[in-house]
Formats: C-alpha cells, sequence, structure tokens
C-alpha cells in the first residue's frame, strides 16, 4: 500500500487515476482547487464520488499558490511514494483570452510541485504535458522527439514551459520525472470544451452541432480508462523521460460525428463555421515509447469507449445536458 499525491483530483483524468490507485488499496492525498475554467458541477459529481470512498483525502487549494509547499509538507505523510501532478488549466481557446491564468497553473503551479519533491525527496513526479506542444512543424502521427519549439496557443506554451522546468529539476537535482503528452481523452463525465463531449450533447438534445472547417480533420482518441493506466505505469523510475500517451486510434470528426450518431438514435444537424487558427487538422500519436517503456497496451477501442460516453451521458442526462458546452 503506497501513498500518492495527486493534483487536479477533481479532474477528467485525475479522478479516474484516483479510483484505480483506491481500488488498488493506496492512499490518495487529492488536492484540485475546483476552478471554474469549465461547469463544476462535472468536478463536484467526480469528487462526490471519490469523497466516499476509504483511503482518500483531499483539500481545496490552489497549487500556484507559493504557501503550498508549506502546506502539503505539513498534511501530507512522511512517506510519499509518488506525485502525480495533472492539475492545469486547460484549453487551447482560452488560452487566448486570459494567458496569465494559465501561466500561474501550469508553469508556477509546476514549479511549486518540482520544490515540494526537491524539499521533501520525494522519489517520483509523474506531470500531464500536451499534444498541443507539437503544432504544426512536425507532421503527424507524433514522435517525441519532434519540435516542440513553436507553440501555437498560450496554453500549449505553458506546458512547454513547464516540461523544460521540470528537466531543469531533473538535472539539478537528480528527481526523476516523467512527462505524459497526453492526446485528446474521451469518455464519461469528461471535459466538455472536449468535442466527443460537445457533440454528445448536441446530437442527444437536438442542438446544431459545430463543425470547424468540413469536418475531415483527423483526431486520435484514447479512452480514460487507457489514459489512467498508463499514468500510473508511468510511476516507475525512468530518471527523466517524456512519453506520448494516447491518440492511437484515428479518425475524422464526420466520422466520430457517425458513430454517435449511431449510438444515440438521432441525426445531427450539422453547421459548419471557419476553420479555428488554434486548431490543428490532424493530432494524432506514435505511442511505441509507451509500449516499450511503461508496457502500456490499450484495452478498449472507439466503438467500446463511445458506447461507455453514450451510456453515462443517457444515465446522468438530467443533469448533464445542462453543462455548458462552449
Amino acid at each position: 500500500m503506497g501513498n500518492y499525491l495527486l493534483t487536479g483530483t477533481a479532474g477528467f483524468i485525475g479522478s479516474r487515476v484516483a479510483e484505480f490507485l483506491l481500488q488498488d488499496g493506496h492512499n490518495v492525498y487529492g488536492v484540485d482547487n475546483v476552478n471554474d475554467a469549465y461547469d463544476v458541477r462535472l468536478k463536484h459529481y467526480r469528487l462526490g464520488k471519490l469523497q466516499e470512498r476509504k483511503g482518500f483525502h483531499f483539500q481545496k487549494w490552489d497549487l500556484s499558490e507559493k504557501a503550498i509547499i508549506d502546506r502539503l509538507a505539513v498534511w501530507l505523510p512522511e512517506k510519499v511514494d509518488g506525485v502525480i501532478h495533472l492539475a492545469a488549466w486547460a484549453g487551447t481557446r482560452r488560452s487566448l483570452t486570459n494567458p496569465w491564468i494559465y501561466v500561474d497553473t501550469n508553469v508556477t503551479g509546476t514549479l511549486n510541485m518540482l520544490e515540494l519533491c526537491r524539499q521533501r525527496g520525494l522519489p517520483k513526479l509523474v506531470m500531464a504535458s500536451t499534444s498541443s506542444v507539437y503544432g504544426e512543424v512536425s507532421k503527424p502521427p507524433y514522435t517525441e522527439s519532434d519540435d516542440t519549439d513553436r507553440p501555437l496557443q498560450p496554453y500549449a506554451a505553458t506546458k512547454k514551459g513547464a516540461e523544460a522546468m521540470a528537466y531543469a529539476y531533473h538535472h539539478l537535482y537528480d528527481l526523476d520525472v516523467t512527462v505524459l503528452r497526453f492526446f485528446t481523452v474521451y469518455g464519461p463525465a469528461g471535459r466538455p470544451q472536449m468535442v466527443m463531449f460537445r457533440f454528445c450533447k448536441w446530437i442527444a438534445e437536438g442542438q446544431p452541432v459545430v463543425v470547424n472547417g468540413d469536418g475531415e480533420q483527423t483526431r486520435g482518441f484514447t479512452y480514460l480508462d487507457d489514459i489512467a493506466r498508463g499514468t500510473i505505469l508511468a510511476l516507475k523510475p525512468l530518471g527523466f523521460e517524456t512519453i506520448n500517451l494516447g491518440g492511437h486510434e484515428i479518425i475524422t470528426i464526420n466520422e466520430m460525428i457517425g458513430i454517435l450518431e449511431e449510438k444515440i438514435g438521432k441525426k445531427a444537424m450539422v453547421t459548419h463555421h471557419a476553420f479555428h487558427p488554434a486548431d490543428v487538422r490532424s493530432n494524432h500519436a506514435d505511442v511505441s515509447k509507451a509500449r516499450k517503456m511503461l508496457g502500456w497496451q490499450p484495452q478498449v477501442g472507439l466503438d467500446e469507449g463511445i458506447s461507455h460516453l453514450v451510456d453515462w451521458y443517457m444515465q446522468e442526462r438530467k443533469w448533464a445536458s445542462q453543462i455548458e458546452t462552449p
């Protein structure tokens, strides 16, 4: 039985990672400021499920405040087996209007977690980055060695900055850090800005399905449980590594709409808008490094995963249909 600090515990990926750790008998010390990056009802829903579980401890704290280092040092048990740092302000488009909050959380918050590890001598930090760091310099499927020096949005720039800070701490203090570049993740209770959640809701509720461009842009999707399992596998000692996780099942936006129509039993009312400059036309990953270094093997295919998402939405439709989908 281990003790793990998990930031972003009320988040989409973080809450599922916490569930898996708790199922395996570990103690999870969760931190989340439950911010309004998107509709907080989803965060309270996820958090409520965790707070019923034995071994779960929670604090509503903001990681961007320097005082968090001392607070955590007092609150955490003497032995901490690893830190899983998933807390972040996510989303490419919102970062265009308020880049400062992205710097505070994604860069300063990561610095604080690195400092905690350094000061406490914690053995391992797993941290979330994003496929957005690849921009459009290289061509997919992206590999970890591709150019990431030209981000297209402040969000990606802050994640790239966090990666660089992590490497500096590894170099200076020999911290063991694994950076996971998440690609498009989907599943029950997902982030409402993500395309799968939005389209599921819009089709189910008979609302216009807004597609930017012609819908032939491609995305590599990965089901939530596979991402959560891979995150836990990354707790093994690796020195310093950057690893793509997810984005292995490639599909066009139009094909995705077709699958959702079939699962929901309703035709989408598609409306096309201009392609957004913060978007990329193709985004999928080479995950051979994750398979080799982590022994990661995805278990849930798109057809099954989309069925799980639709089933969840229909079960929770009374309140889920009220979630804002920007």
